[in-house]
């Protein structure tokens, strides 16, 4: 398939369907204990950190980008670590930390933003594609399944209406199919040469604290694309292919439960352990 059929945003959806709007709640509900308990802990950056460690390091494993936490904490320390896999790792950490703080800062997510969180991961300044003859193949047979779009222009385009759609302000569509349509759009913009994935799930989080879903970049999605990675591959085709919207939502909006379950876990987890080292100094 080609980006022939990549349509502006916002695509036709049927929200109301009912099986995504339980779901829908669900994923609400998870969300909200999530936000409400990282409001209530102490040393919040030290927990955020956990966290955000744990995401920046699966993430790139779905990439194929393997290390392990003694080698990531080796890497944090020592500018000079030479642990290839371990500094990938660190760099979408810092590429996950700065796209929060311009957040924060500047209340949008926009294209720029986009292009310098891409820049950390990556650790260059290529931009967006230029060149044509990117392909997405299937890593079991070679197969070409998709080509995304080949000019700069007609990617600048596309930028340019997936930033308004992350931007705009309507109560027509719940933030979190939003949130479901977005990532699917951009991944299959395929803007860059490198690190798409990767600045995709950054841009997953980031868009929950732009609307306030959440507080702090918290959610450990990648671990749920990990143990899911066919179903999630196929369903993006589903899309592609057949306009197959309601499966890839509610895929996604199970995701989103499910991760904001694993992260609230893993930050009482967290909060129960430095608690027990404060008491036994």
């Amino acid at each position: 398939m080609t980006a022939e059929n990549l349509k502006m945003l916002p695509p036709e959806l049927n929200p109301d369907q009912s099986q995504i709007l339980k779901q829908l709640i669900r994923s609400h509900k998870a969300l909200a204990e999530l936000k409400g308990f990282s409001e209530t802990v102490p040393n919040k950056n030290i927990l955020i950190n956990s966290v955000i460690i744990n995401e920046a390091k699966d993430s790139s494993e779905i990439e194929n980008i393997i290390t392990t936490h003694a080698e990531l904490f080796r890497a944090m320390s020592k500018e000079n670590y030479k642990n290839p896999a371990a500094k990938e790792v660190v760099n979408y950490r810092r590429a996950l930390w700065r796209g929060f703080e311009l957040i924060k800062e500047k209340q949008l997510l926009t294209t720029n933003m986009i292009i310098e969180i891409q820049s950390i991961i990556e650790k260059n300044n290529a931009g967006i594609r230029k060149v044509p003859g990117t392909v997405l193949k299937n890593p079991q047979n070679g197969e070409i399944i998709y080509t995304p779009p080949e000019s700069e222009r007609r990617i600048r385009e596309l930028l340019s209406n997936l930033e308004n759609y992350i931007n705009e302000d309507s109560d027509e569509v719940d933030p979190l199919i939003k949130m479901a349509v977005i990532h699917y759009q951009f991944e299959s913009i395929h803007p860059f040469y490198d690190g798409n994935g990767r600045t995709g799930r950054i841009l997953n989080v980031l868009f929950l604290v732009l609307k306030d879903i959440l507080n702090s970049p918290i959610l450990y999605l990648s671990k749920y694309i990990i143990e899911n990675k066919n179903r999630y591959y196929s369903l993006f085709q589903e899309v592609r292919e057949n306009k197959g919207w309601d499966q890839w939502i509610i895929y996604f909006l199970k995701a989103l439960e499910e991760t904001a379950i694993a992260s609230l876990n893993v930050l009482k987890d967290c909060l129960l352990y430095t608690s027990d080292a404060a008491d036994d100094l």
